[in-house]
């Protein structure tokens, strides 16, 4: 088997960390494969926005627990040290797909790199709402971005195992 397939077979999503942060160029490795996603006639709608600032962290997972309708005290990032936001330029018809598929090399190359990461949503309320413009305003984003996710990584404190694959997943024409 080769190791794409590998790696596409074994991923699984994380949902308990370690604390440790992760080696900056080991998530910059990660970065860089999610900024070679597909999109749209290759116009490139989305960015990454990399937390590893444990404050902010900390406020994005209190917000986000909030929208979940949790306590502020619950973690829906799981204690991932590192959070990837990815958004996505609206005024591309083709935005959320894009946005998307960064999302699944994050998580794909962050496997390969012996990382665990989790898709968290809500990253689109967030940016709806005055901490998540706030955030873009900080960092000179200008535009019409949508949150499509937050890709949360660090080292996995569980090993969860595949379900099987469901009968009539595929369906041939031929």
């Amino acid at each position: 088997m080769s190791d794409v397939l590998n790696v596409l077979k074994t991923r699984r999503s994380i949902r308990k960390f370690k604390p440790d942060m992760i080696p900056e160029e080991t998530m910059n490795t990660i970065i860089e494969a999610g900024t070679y996603a597909a999109t749209g006639m290759g116009m490139q709608s989305p960015i990454i926005i990399a937390v590893t600032n444990k404050k902010v962290r900390d406020e994005l997972s209190a917000l986000n627990a909030k929208i979940m309708g949790k306590d502020e005290d619950f973690d829906p990032f799981y204690g991932a040290p590192v959070v990837l936001i990815v958004l996505a330029d609206k005024n591309r018809p083709t935005y959320i797909y894009d946005g998307t598929l960064v999302m699944g090399n994050l998580m794909n190359a962050a496997h390969d790199q012996g990382i665990g990461s989790c898709w968290i949503h809500r990253a689109k309320e967030e940016f709806e709402g005055d901490y998540g413009k706030e955030m873009l305003a900080k960092l000179g984003i200008e535009g019409d971005y949508e949150g499509i996710g937050h890709c949360v990584l660090g080292y996995a404190d569980q090993e969860p195992e595949a379900k099987p694959r469901k009968e009539n997943y595929v369906y041939y024409i031929k």
